[in-house]
């Protein structure tokens, strides 16, 4: 567990440090437009915006799913869909904390472990 606690951390830290410039410089507002304009470009950036797509989707999905769709999990689910690494690195930072290590626990939550 401490290894991938590790990982999370080293994770977080690096988008985080590489998020602040590009933020500085290109700011947030064409985010959005050039990450769909690239998928729908049919371009390699595009195809791998789509690919990241997915995986914002499944994080978003367990997320919503390990919360039982629960409001409190669905508003998590948001946050996990435009929050990407940060959000899935803390939250399973969070879990891993909270589940003592219990890797069952922490995947799949409380009621279903």
């Amino acid at each position: 567990m401490t290894a991938f606690r590790t990982l999370l951390v080293i994770l977080l830290i690096a988008v985080v440090i590489y998020t602040i410039p590009v933020v500085i410089n290109e700011g947030l507002s064409p985010l959005l437009p050039t990450f769909f304009g690239d998928i729908l470009a049919m371009t390699w950036p595009g195809q791998f915006n789509f690919d990241f797509l997915g995986f914002l989707i499944l994080s978003a999905t367990w997320t919503a799913w390990r919360n039982q769709f629960s409001a409190p999990g669905l508003g998590l689910a948001l946050v996990a869909l435009f929050g990407g690494i940060p959000f899935l690195t803390t939250y399973l930072l969070y879990l891993s904390y909270q589940a003592k290590g219990d890797i069952r626990v922490m995947l799949l939550g409380e009621g279903r472990s």
